[in-house]
């Protein structure tokens, strides 16, 4: 911890001698003693932590030397040392920007130290803050939140940088495990609200019954169970964003309320008669089309135009090629930080093997293959048997997203089975409602594909 460094001015050398033995008692403060003013301004550029003056000083008064410090530096804190006792005079000093005024007596010493200690936490805290600030702003910079080359990711970047000029509301859409809700924080903690609340809901992950209550509030007493006041979301997210993800998951009697919210800009907290007030942007997220959900009835026509403001679609990342490995890279470089590792590098048939892979569960899928990668490796070197591919959703939605011809689809499948079946011919066939032949045919058919392609090799070679 860097030296908290005090300058102290009083012409009494007495005096000032005693109060800097005192205060250098603690070994963090380091306490340097002036008997002018001038002497103080003259070495301001040693960039004092907190000033202590007196008030009757040979060459100009106190006030005066209050007002020239703050000239140069308004940010120093300072403490005024009088024999006045006057109330005005310290009123006159508090109102011209001194942190505390002390009257000196035998508690002088005492009431310094407690003093410089309360301002010294206050800084702490200024800067504790600043610093959080500085690293949430870096955080959720761009650059180092939404990492990609692909043209499927610049055009997400460029809508997201739209949206920052304005207050319109956002509509994310894309698959589980795109980075929706990280989306929805590069553009709170880019705007304009980004030192007010950022609130997030999801709507799949709280009971019905329970819904308008975290919207709303509710006052002590307005049902079963309420046995004190909570403040709404709205309510809380006041000045900055909400965030509603899964909205597609929201009760049609609750989509009436939520869109007389948005209309009115206005909440009333259940059992509560008090109307309030929200300034808050709406930034909402769902894996579902809801345009397909209001044809099926099943989303409101009216609140799907009013939420759906600028609209955002994540892409899989299947198609973001080879930000897949982009991807990975950053995730490494989490794990070995994070865990205190050696760096770890990735093979090139892992990186193959990677760009191969579909991953149904995307970018999350892809943080948990790394991070176990991470741990497996062998000499701080992921290799293809590192990866393993354990997707939930084997749906055909990506069996479907390659683009094949009937004939390879079919083949693949027989494949799938005939390997899951330990090449069981009779078993597959059955399975498969397919004659023992077109797998035969098939099987001979490859084998003479890869017995093709060796020679090819060979004669290249």
């Amino acid at each position: 911890m860097k030296p908290f460094k005090i300058f102290l001015v009083e012409d009494d050398p007495f005096f000032g001698e005693t109060l800097k033995y005192h205060l250098k008692l603690n070994p963090d403060f380091e306490v340097l003693l002036f008997q002018t003013g001038k002497e103080c301004l003259d070495n301001l550029f040693q960039n004092p932590n907190i000033i202590c003056l007196d008030f009757g000083l040979p060459d100009i008064t106190g006030d005066l030397l209050l007002k020239k410090i703050h000239q140069i530096n308004n940010k120093i804190p300072i403490i005024v040392i009088s024999g006045q006792e006057e109330i005005e005079v310290a009123v006159d000093f508090l109102k011209s920007g001194a942190k505390d005024y002390i009257v000196k007596n035998t508690y002088t010493k005492e009431l310094l130290w407690n003093s410089i200690i309360k301002i010294r936490e206050n800084l702490s805290l200024i800067d504790e803050v600043e610093e959080l600030k500085e690293k949430l702003e870096q955080k959720f910079s761009f650059e180092k939140t939404i990492l990609g080359q692909s043209e499927a990711i610049k055009a997400v970047l460029n809508k997201i940088n739209k949206s920052l000029s304005t207050n319109i509301n956002v509509s994310i859409t894309g698959e589980t495990g795109t980075g929706k809700e990280m989306v929805a924080k590069a553009i709170h903690y880019n705007s304009d609200r980004k030192y007010k609340p950022f609130i997030a809901l999801n709507m799949a992950a709280i009971p019905k019954e329970l819904i308008e209550s975290e919207f709303f509030g509710h006052e002590k007493g307005a049902f079963t169970g309420a046995d004190q006041r909570l403040i709404g979301k709205f309510e809380q997210a006041d000045g900055g964003t909400i965030f509603l993800d899964e909205i597609a998951e929201l009760d049609l009697n609750l989509q009436s309320k939520l869109l007389r919210a948005l209309q009115e800009r206005e909440v009333t907290r259940l059992g509560g008669k008090g109307v309030i007030k929200f300034n808050a942007r709406l930034i909402i997220a769902t894996h579902k089309n809801l345009k397909e959900e209001v044809k099926k009835g099943a989303f409101r026509e009216d609140l799907y135009y009013r939420i759906v403001g600028l609209p955002i679609e994540l892409p899989p990342l299947r198609e973001r090629g080879r930000d897949v490995l982009l991807l990975s890279k950053h995730f490494i470089d989490l794990f070995t930080k994070e865990n205190k590792l050696k760096t770890i590098s990735i093979s090139k048939e892992a990186k193959d093997k990677l760009l191969k892979h579909k991953f149904p569960g995307n970018i999350r899928e892809l943080k948990s293959i790394i991070d176990l990668a991470c741990v497996m490796c062998e000499n701080n070197e992921i290799s293809a048997e590192d990866l393993t591919f354990d997707s939930i959703n084997n749906s055909t939605d990506f069996f479907l997203s390659e683009d094949k011809t009937l004939k390879e689809f079919t083949a693949e499948i027989i494949l799938y089975y005939l390997k899951k079946n330990n090449e069981d011919v009779v078993k597959t066939a059955k399975q498969l409602d397919i004659g023992k032949s077109t797998i035969y045919n098939l099987i001979q058919s490859s084998q003479t594909k890869k017995k093709d392609l060796n020679e090819n090799s060979y004669n290249f070679i």
